[in-house]
């Protein structure tokens, strides 16, 4: 016979074994175990120790705010790469469109930037450029050649006011106010 058989409320109210008071609590360490912190008295864990492994708050992937979906991402060409493709050694017009048409572009989802790597010789055809960004180098070199350049700007340029075209680049709708007097701090 069980004791489950008498009843099923037998072992529902089992009062708790009182460690640490005797050998009527479990033997003669008194059910703490042998050695340790455990064994002594006044031994008291963080609910979140496990033993020593990693613990579960550490296992688990850092979340929280990061800047990287919001960086601006560019097909970037050289300059070198464009004049010696076959379609462009006579010059003509460089957008997102013909640099697709040539391979030199995957698709239109990044913004184009164009980059004024070329030897000393410098650039010898003409070249109209319409492109995100152009390189302060690569507007030299194309409108010394008798080039022209026009550069659209960024989604955040055209937020922040930036005219890419103009020598003044700076931000004309400024969403943070400036500190006005340099060198003090606020507070």
């Amino acid at each position: 016979m069980m004791i489950h058989d008498i009843t099923a409320l037998a072992g529902k109210y089992k009062q708790r074994k009182r460690i640490g008071r005797g050998h009527g609590s479990g033997g003669k360490r008194a059910g703490r175990g042998q050695k340790g912190a455990g064994s002594r008295r006044g031994h008291s864990r963080m609910y979140q120790f496990e033993g020593g492994q990693m613990p579960f708050f550490r296992r688990l992937p850092k979340m929280g705010f990061t800047n990287a979906n919001f960086k601006t991402h560019f097909w970037i060409v050289n300059l070198s790469d464009i004049v010696l493709h076959p379609d462009f050694t006579k010059g003509g017009q460089i957008n997102a469109e013909t640099l697709i048409a040539a391979g030199l572009v995957r698709d239109t989802s990044r913004d184009l930037k164009i980059l004024g790597g070329i030897s000393e010789d410098g650039l010898k055809v003409k070249l109209d450029v319409v492109a995100n960004r152009v390189t302060d180098s690569a507007r030299k070199l194309i409108t010394d050649a008798g080039g022209s350049v026009t550069e659209l700007g960024t989604r955040r340029d055209r937020i922040r006011g930036i005219d890419r075209n103009s020598d003044d680049r700076s931000p004309k709708n400024l969403t943070k106010k400036l500190n006005r007097v340099p060198g003090k701090k606020k507070g």
